[in-house]
């Protein structure tokens, strides 16, 4: 079993499609960035020396205009501080929640050529990450 994670298994892929495919979901994501961004050789960037968070932005930039298109959205976004229930020392650089209006739109962003492009951006990034997929639930005063 793997200690870091940048894209999912094919058992929770499974189950995130096994999942109601019509109501809005909320994704978390938590990332940690490679020092130095990780590309393929002769990709356009590989020779650039980009730092893992530069070659996140640009994944943000190519990929945005494909999320907001199927009607994803940021309602979260922090900077990493410092964990106070878990393991010492896991970090991550970054958190955000993205919307989706359903998981199709999630589907549908995933499937695009467009996005199969641009998320290399993501794999050169990444050092560590976690995606969890949650359904958004009403406010309220207590927890």
């Amino acid at each position: 079993m793997s200690d870091t994670y940048i894209d999912p298994s094919r058992a929770n892929f499974e189950a995130f499609k096994a999942l109601p495919r019509d109501e809005p979901i909320h994704m978390l994501n938590l990332l940690l960035y490679r020092d130095e961004a990780d590309y393929p050789a002769g990709h356009e960037h590989a020779e650039k020396g980009w730092s893992g968070r530069r070659a996140y932005e640009e994944y943000g930039h190519t990929s945005g205009p494909i999320f907001r298109r199927v009607g994803g959205s940021i309602v979260w976004r922090g900077a990493f501080q410092t964990m106070v229930t878990g393991p010492e020392a896991r970090r991550w650089h970054d958190g955000f929640v993205a919307q989706y209006p359903n998981s199709g739109a999630f589907f549908e962003m995933i499937k695009d050529a467009d996005y199969q492009l641009a998320v290399v951006n993501r794999t050169a990034a990444l050092a560590d990450s976690r995606l969890v997929r949650f359904k958004p639930g009403e406010g309220g005063d207590g927890f």
